[in-house]
């Protein structure tokens, strides 16, 4: 289908923390680095040296078409943008090329002006992390890829000489895969802050916060691996003790609303999804939650 070199070369259009990652980990495995574009002259030359290969550029310039691979790492906002300006270069440039983007949420029809002009089109989106802070582990991520056949194939590919597990998912289904791992990485983290400062309005400093936070956290993560989600299941609505729910509900008030709120929706959505019988549990759930709350929503 394609040359031996040119199934190696790749250019990076927005070369931020996944761009770079990828980039990075890409060349030391012998591909080629050619373009790597980000909105300055400065962030390029960073992304250059973070990758240790490419050459620089502030704009879409005609040498991105200079690589078999165009990888678009841009925030999910400007990836249609991407696409409509890429598409009014030169047709020829697009045909037998292969694009991909990176975001979570979104398929490839985003890139059909690309796939109109000839290249092939798809995303890969590795369920991972990523802070600018050092190179994640990839080692067993799972990868989303979707797209049409070359562009599959080919991320698939490179999903394994990461070391990552590529899973092949349906264009429609990307939003509903992106939830799920923003709610353990962006929901979760949001929830283990919440906790320290639950605790810290108690005299607790952040560093003994922690200390008792996370190792509870590593614990139920670890059973969770261990022995599944039922057998270990913990804490007062496992229990069914919605005596405790409540008065944890009535502490909470102390805090921002939507610390109440938030533990009562875990509180209703544990009982559904761990419970045995998840409508009893939803049913005396609710009924504890409005008793704490005096009758009202």
């Amino acid at each position: 289908m394609l040359s031996r070199a040119m199934k190696r070369s790749l250019s990076i259009v927005g070369a931020g923390r996944v761009g770079r990652t990828l980039g990075k980990r890409l060349q030391h495995l012998g591909w080629r680095i050619g373009a790597v574009v980000t909105r300055s002259v400065a962030t390029s030359r960073i992304a250059v040296r973070e990758i240790g290969a490419g050459k620089p550029y502030s704009r879409l310039v005609p040498e991105i078409f200079n690589s078999n691979l165009i990888l678009l790492a841009t925030p999910d906002g400007a990836i249609g943008r991407v696409a409509d300006a890429l598409a009014k270069f030169d047709q020829t440039k697009l045909r037998g090329k292969i694009v991909l983007h990176t975001s979570g949420a979104l398929d490839r029809t985003v890139l059909a002006p690309l796939a109109r002009r000839g290249a092939s089109t798809g995303s890969i989106h590795p369920m991972q992390t990523f802070t600018g802070r050092g190179v994640p582990n990839l080692e067993k991520v799972v990868f989303a890829i979707e797209g049409a056949r070359s562009a599959a194939i080919l991320a698939r590919k490179i999903a394994l000489s990461l070391g990552g597990v590529p899973v092949t998912i349906s264009s429609r289904d990307k939003p509903a895969y992106h939830a799920a791992g923003a709610l353990v990485a962006g929901h979760g983290l949001g929830l283990i802050e919440a906790a320290t400062r639950v605790l810290l309005r108690l005299g607790f400093s952040r560093r003994d916060a922690l200390r008792a936070l996370l190792p509870l956290m590593r614990q139920m993560l670890d059973n969770f691996e261990r022995l599944g989600p039922q057998e270990s299941w913990t804490g007062p609505v496992s229990r069914g003790d919605f005596a405790t729910v409540a008065k944890h509900t009535k502490a909470l008030r102390r805090h921002p609303r939507e610390f109440e709120d938030a533990y009562a929706a875990l509180a209703l959505l544990a009982g559904r999804v761990l419970s045995n019988n998840s409508a009893v549990a939803s049913k005396q759930l609710k009924h504890a939650l409005r008793k704490s709350r005096g009758g009202k929503r």
